[in-house]
């Protein structure tokens, strides 16, 4: 019994097949092939569906996609148990989704499942492959589009879930509700003598005078009853040939795109010294360093995924934490840190973090959550090295983020716990806008490091390299990696060259690159490079003058010493042996005065770390500008909303009137939004007029409400974009999983509710 192709739902009943659209592409010996079935559901359900199809087992498929409704969804490789458990999981949070495999018994039978397709929709699945045609015997190249699928002999204890158990339904000839195209282009170096079909096609054109390059396709009205096979006849077939293409363009060595890391223990140390009462800069003494950290700290807490684990520490002269222990992320602890954020004070006293960091490494790992940490601190530490020491030891199980805020911080501090914890650092003085640094960092946080980097070169006979560079690095997306080597050895001709390869891994897969570079060396008389090498060996093997252990002080010693690179262990020092009579009378210590910023409030020089008075504190915060994190009070909010404004201001906008920070406020943990008085103040729009026009069924008032909400920031925030990244990220993410199959449907209404101009594939749609 002859048994066709098709779209079949889970109880057998055919999708109506519209129409068969076929592009092929045959070059020489190799055809590539587009096929495109044009399916609709005609039922009153949404379906979950399976295409099964035969193919050619010499077939190579590179691709698959869907479009839906208009929406194109790209599909993407993944082991399959893997795909399996994605496509479940989608399904049951009723997504849309697709899984195409191969047949757990034959190599040339494909099935597509197609999850959840609305009734009405249209979906066109498109199956890109190609392949080699074989030979025949009488020199034709044959390619055949299958069509028929025989039924196959099950033998007994044979997997269960075999499509090819699947029984499609069968209809005579003329009952078949769809027709095919198809459209073939052939080009050889060889002429083209003529083309065959064992279906009715059009007449063979010829698109050049050498009869090297010819169309032809299917005759209209073409029934899919059979096979489509085509046969090629060249001239001079036999003779051998070289056929060549421009492959994809070389690029710089750069680290690939990588899934960002969802789990997490994130755990944030906020200096909360009285010195972090001091301005940010001389120059803008608007904002205290405390007030600028906590508003950082906000902004992350909003910004981290779902499923991690997290917990905030402040410290001074002692230490206090938000939670025993870190906890897990969701709406409610996430509300209680924001809490207990707008109560922090920089009331703790001087600035050791020795103690609360040892706290931190002693506190019970997260099976699954490696530890993020990450450090705010004005940088006010007395013994740096004892710091980094105790970061390096620690290395192994979690990466530092370090933050030095305002003029003044120490940079062997705040570099050295993050270098030696394979971290990154970054420094806020003047205007410079904390929250954006803080989110970079925090992205970077959430991408896997590329690890096991290694340097290897490969020089002619008589010379030879050491590193002198860390074995063990890691570096990031952006980043700039520089390794540091000594060439020895006979200096070699003028043309001669050495190649250098770098190999690294991430996400568990091995990469390379590979540099040639000339042999002669270029003359500096300040021998900057053998400086800088030397630099980079004393930043791992000097500890400071007590902490270096006695074997690396010796290269140390030696290394400084060589290379005119001061470290701990060394000094400069300058003796004038030209004056010839000594220096008359007793020696007097003065000691020269470092500058320091001080507050808006008068203190005493011994009690320069309390807080600022209360009263002038509050009239501060109210007349402040920028971008303020802080909670609104009611009464600003009601003034904010007889503003008519929609623009986002980010210059100078009134305290309580920046409609972003309204709406990262009211941003819940999981990215969504609810629908409220306050997101329509942010909108512009009554909050009746958001409730009327939402009319989608099977979608809920917090999808729209979130729908709109990421369409006002990319419409609204762009300047500020870095610091709403993840939060959006959150929000599309949220949308994907509980709007489904009406996604499309409840992006396209906001659009035009809000008469936007923002392209809705910023919903990844």
């Amino acid at each position: 019994m002859v048994q066709l192709c098709g779209l079949l739902t889970c109880q057998e009943e055919p999708v109506p097949l519209k129409s068969i659209s076929v592009t092929l592409s045959i070059c020489e010996f190799v055809a590539g092939v587009s096929v495109t079935l044009n399916y609709e559901n005609e039922e009153k359900v949404p379906l979950e569906v399976f295409f099964v199809f035969p193919m050619d087992e010499d077939s190579a498929v590179y691709s698959f996609e869907a479009m839906v409704d208009g929406k194109k969804i790209q599909a993407e490789l993944q082991e399959k148990m893997k795909a399996h458990s994605n496509y479940e999981n989608a399904i049951s949070q009723g997504q849309q989704a697709f899984l195409l495999e191969e047949d757990k018994c034959s190599r040339d039978v494909f099935c597509c499942n197609v999850g959840n397709l609305p009734p009405g929709s249209k979906a066109a699945l498109t199956l890109k492959y190609v392949q080699e045609l074989p030979l025949e015997a009488d020199g034709a190249l044959r390619y055949v589009l299958p069509a028929i699928l025989n039924p196959r002999y099950q033998l007994s204890g044979g997997p269960e879930d075999s499509c090819l158990k699947m029984k499609a339904p069968v209809v005579p000839l003329e009952d078949l509700p769809y027709t095919i195209s198809l459209v073939a282009t052939i080009s050889s170096q060889h002429s083209i003598e003529r083309i065959q079909s064992n279906c009715i096609l059009s007449p063979t054109e010829y698109l050049d005078d050498k009869k090297t390059s010819a169309r032809v396709s299917l005759a209209d009205g073409h029934k899919f009853d059979r096979d489509v096979e085509l046969l090629i006849y060249y001239s001079d077939v036999h003779t051998p040939s070289v056929a060549l293409e421009m492959g994809k363009p070389m690029q710089k060595p750069d680290i690939p795109e990588a899934e960002p890391v969802t789990c997490g223990e994130f755990v944030f140390l906020m200096d909360r010294s009285g010195s972090m009462q001091g301005p940010m800069s001389k120059q803008d003494k608007s904002q205290s360093r405390i007030d600028a950290a906590k508003e950082t700290l906000t902004l992350l807490l909003k910004s981290l995924p779902i499923g991690c684990y997290f917990n905030v520490y402040g410290f001074g002269s002692s230490y206090e934490a938000f939670f025993p222990n870190s906890v897990q992320y969701t709406q409610q602890t996430m509300e209680e840190a924001l809490r207990r954020v707008k109560l922090m004070r920089a009331d703790l006293g001087g600035t050791e973090i020795l103690i609360p960091l040892q706290f931190i490494y002693r506190g019970p790992s997260i099976p699954g959550h490696p530890l993020q940490l990450f450090v705010f601190t004005d940088g006010e530490v007395t013994d740096t090295f004892s710091v980094i020491r105790e970061v390096r030891s620690n290395r192994e199980r979690h990466r530092c983020f370090s933050f030095g805020i305002g003029e003044g911080a120490s940079t062997s501090l705040i570099k050295g716990i993050a270098r030696v914890s394979r971290g990154t650092s970054e420094f806020i003085i003047g205007k410079e806008r904390m929250q954006a640094k803080a989110l970079r960092a925090l992205k970077r946080s959430l991408q896997p490091v590329v690890e096991d980097v290694s340097l290897s070169c490969d020089l002619p006979q008589g010379l030879s390299a050491k590193m002198l560079s860390p074995e063990q690095t890691v570096i990031f997306r952006g980043q700039r990696l520089i390794v540091y080597a000594q060439l020895t050895g006979t200096m070699p001709s003028a043309e001669a060259t050495g190649e250098v390869c770098l190999k690294y891994t991430l996400q568990g897969k091995s990469f390379e690159n590979k540099v040639t570079f000339s042999l002669q060396p270029k003359h500096d008389d300040n021998f900057t490079i053998h400086r800088l090498a030397a630099k980079s060996f004393l930043q791992t093997k000097d500890m400071g003058f007590r902490e270096t252990s006695a074997g690396d002080k010796k290269e140390v010693l030696e290394v400084s010493i060589e290379s005119g690179v001061i470290s701990s262990h060394t000094a400069y020092i300058a003796i004038n042996k030209d004056l010839n009579k000594p220096v008359q009378g007793p020696l007097a210590r003065r000691d020269i005065p470092t500058p320091f910023l001080l507050s808006t409030t008068a203190m005493t020089p011994w009690k320069r770390a309390c807080r600022l008075d209360r009263s002038h504190a509050l009239g501060h915060r109210q007349k402040k500008k920028g971008l303020s994190l802080k909670e609104t009070s009611p009464e600003l909010e009601r003034a904010h909303s007889s503003n008519k404004r929609t623009n986002l201001e980010t210059h100078h906008p009134v305290f309580g009137e920046n409609y972003l920070v309204q709406l990262i406020s009211l941003q819940k943990a999981d990215g969504s939004w609810d629908l409220c008085e306050g997101l329509a103040i942010v909108l512009g729009v009554k909050l009746r007029d958001i409730r009327d026009a939402f009319t989608i069924k099977n979608a809920d008032l917090t999808s729209w409400a979130t729908a709109l909400a990421v369409l006002w920031l990319h419409a609204n925030g762009q300047d500020l974009k870095c610091e709403w990244e993840l939060l959006e990220r959150k929000a599309v993410a949220w949308i994907h999983n509980h709007a489904g199959s009406v996604r499309h449907l409840l992006v396209k209404n906001a659009i035009a509710f809000l008469k936007s101009p923002v392209d809705p594939s910023v919903f990844a749609l």
